[in-house]
């Protein structure tokens, strides 16, 4: 029997209610993968109805990029126009920012988007902290009753999780069975020409809906990439040095674990580039022969993670994530004595849980040819972030793993702090960072690797990510393992206290590590008279740039090394105005800004074709002038960055 197709969102709501009634506690996938036409037609009812009490549980609600002051609207306004028309808002994120939700209305989400909500008082208050692996269950015993998901069209009477197949191929099945037993639930799909088929896992029928929304086609939310600058150069350069041929890799987003993919990218198909690079920055040698490797990568690796981004799918198509692996316990024993019996027709090479990213991700992943296509599998996130319900299998498959993973600062007995800040306020969420960090624990030659910037610039203020004492911890000392900052490695499992804080010293910035060690040593875990030796006396941001130098002229490291969707007059713009930010908390120092800006300032003619794109070559006024010649300084000390 075909599933019901309602002419409108209106229409699903209309059905969704009259069956659970209106109490409506609405489940919608992580990300990209948000019914935003059906969250929207929902939410509207509720608004309208103050009877109807309806509870979203989701997480990572994607909003368009907010401009901060009316200069950086000068820049952002544009870019959102270019990359965001036709996609549709979520109007409950809309209300939510402006604190302007509705009494019968509760958004209770697992991951924020990263540092977007730390002052929103409603989305700290129903924050719910959970692994991955546990969110599906929380949501459950949420009362979840719908669940409202964008779908990919495909064959005749077949559908596509696509994005997120992640929690999705757990939870829709619970309502099934919940419903066999008596309690009202219904499952919405809403179909979005514009998301790419994906089979495997992701390959469901289309009655497991109980109606179908046509949405037609409208934009999927690209995140914007970010720069790679060489602090992130660093440490992709030294993680590189740390991964096995023959193993498995799991990554993240953001511009570290860009770096990370590039780096491994560059390793495998311009080993004499590489080389050069990881030698420039001091990379340690010895670990990388007992941990990693230098040459490059005759087997391939597996990828297996929670999140396909951009980077993962260039390492795969450019054949680097070339092992592929077989869901069949006996084939996949097979393989591992005989690679060479791999079938052509066979096989996975990467398993992903849900993928978002900028544009090109989604252009790329709807190019797939049949065969490409065959070796990407998105599965349940339980099926990838941990080893419960299908251990056998899972250790025959992630050969030397090296699960990547980044935080925000590490702690002085090497405890990652990744979601939570001291004060309780939560930056983003959980997610899969504690379950891969112990997988690599209870898996025989894996690396739990924790990526983290040796500073961070609050207040106007640099400050040290390598901390004594910091927020919540994310993942536990106990669980401590490779730590890498653009400084260097820490490799900190098994050591003791004392050499767990020296190895954290030694990767530090230079302008803390005293600071330090002092605390380390009034807590006794550092005897009074260890100092640290030269070699590690030299890390900073100015002795880094000069070692990367040569290797960024050559062209061989780049700013964006997946490309941009940015010109580069507006690639230049936007690294000004983070200047500008980071320099321009409190009145002193924005005092000194505009004394720089009108006193020592450029002229305005050298940065003429930036002036032109934020309309500032003819100022009108003593505001547009004043932003003018901040702009033009800001420019002047990031033209070489």
């Amino acid at each position: 029997m075909n599933t019901p197709r309602p002419a409108t969102a209106e229409a699903c709501v209309d059905l969704a209610i009259q069956r659970v009634g209106k109490r409506v506690v609405l489940g919608l996938p992580l990300g990209l993968g948000k019914a935003n036409h059906l969250a929207n037609a929902f939410y509207a009812r509720a608004k309208a109805d103050p009877g109807i009490e309806l509870t979203i549980f989701t997480a990572l609600t994607l909003e368009r990029p907010a401009a901060p002051n009316a200069l950086a609207a000068r820049l952002l306004d544009p870019i959102s126009e270019r990359l965001y028309d036709g996609y549709p808002d979520l109007e409950y994120a809309l209300d939510r920012r402006r604190n302007a939700l509705p009494a019968n209305v509760r958004v209770k989400e697992f991951f924020l988007p990263p540092g977007g909500l730390l002052n929103n008082a409603s989305a700290q208050r129903d924050y719910v902290s959970a692994n991955y692996t546990h969110a599906g269950r929380a949501i459950l015993e949420a009362g979840v009753n719908v669940v409202a998901q964008m779908v990919a069209p495909g064959p005749p009477g077949r559908l596509s999780l696509s994005c997120n197949s992640d929690l999705s191929l757990d939870m829709i099945p619970a309502l099934h069975e919940r419903r066999k037993n008596g309690a009202p639930a219904v499952v919405l799909g809403e179909i979005n020409t514009a998301l790419p088929f994906l089979g495997k896992g992701a390959d469901i029928p289309e009655d497991w809906f109980d109606a179908l929304h046509d949405a037609g086609t409208y934009t999927l939310f690209p995140i914007p990439r970010e720069a790679v600058g060489p602090p992130a150069w660093s440490i992709g350069l030294h993680v590189s040095t740390l991964v096995r041929d023959g193993g498995t890799l799991q990554t993240g987003i953001g511009a570290l674990s860009d770096a990370v993919a590039a780096a491994l990218k560059l390793r495998h198909l311009d080993n004499g580039a590489w080389r050069t690079a990881v030698g420039a920055i001091g990379a340690d040698m010895t670990l990388a022969g007992r941990c990693g490797g230098l040459d490059p990568f005759k087997d391939g690796l597996y990828g297996c993670s929670e999140m396909l981004t951009l980077g993962l799918l260039d390492l795969f198509q450019s054949g680097l994530l070339g092992r592929r692996v077989s869901d069949d316990i006996t084939r996949q024993q097979a393989l591992l004595t005989d690679p060479a019996s791999l079938r052509e027709d066979e096989g996975i090479a990467l398993h992903g849980g849900f993928f978002a990213g900028p544009g090109e991700l989604y252009d790329r992943l709807r190019k797939l040819g049949d065969t490409e296509r065959a070796r990407i599998d998105m599965t349940s996130v339980a099926r990838v972030n941990d080893l419960y319900g299908h251990e056998e299998l899972a250790r025959l498959q992630r050969q030397h793993a090296r699960f990547i993973n980044t935080a925000m600062m590490v702690n002085g007995r090497g405890a990652a702090i990744s979601d939570t800040l001291a004060d309780g306020r939560v930056v983003s969420g959980v997610g899969g960072q504690y379950n891969f960090s112990a997988m690599a624990h209870e898996l025989e030659g894996a690396r739990s690797i924790i990526l983290v910037r040796a500073t961070r610039q609050t207040g106007g203020e640099t400050r040290s990510n390598i901390v004594w004492t910091g927020g919540e911890v994310t993942v536990p000392r106990h669980l401590r393992d490779i730590v890498v900052t653009e400084y260097g490695v820490a490799d900190l499992r098994g050591r003791t206290d004392r050499e767990v804080a020296i190895a954290l010293a030694q990767i530090a910035d230079s302008r803390f590590q005293e600071a330090f060690l002092d605390e380390a040593k009034s807590a006794g875990k550092v005897d009074k008279d260890y100092a640290l030796p030269e070699r590690a006396r030299q890390n900073t941001p100015e002795h880094l740039t000069e070692q990367l130098q040569p290797a960024m002229s050559r062209g061989t490291l780049v700013k964006f090394p997946f490309g941009s969707d940015l010109s580069e007059t507006e690639q230049a713009l936007r690294e000004a105005l983070e200047w500008l930010a980071q320099r321009n908390a409190g009145w002193k120092a924005r005092a000194g800004l505009i004394a720089s800006a009108l006193l020592r300032g450029p002229e305005p003619h050298r940065f003429a074709t930036e002036l032109k794109r934020m309309n500032l070559m003819q100022p009108a006024g003593l505001k547009e002038r004043l932003e003018q010649k901040l702009v033009c300084l800001a420019l002047s000390r990031t033209a070489n960055s």
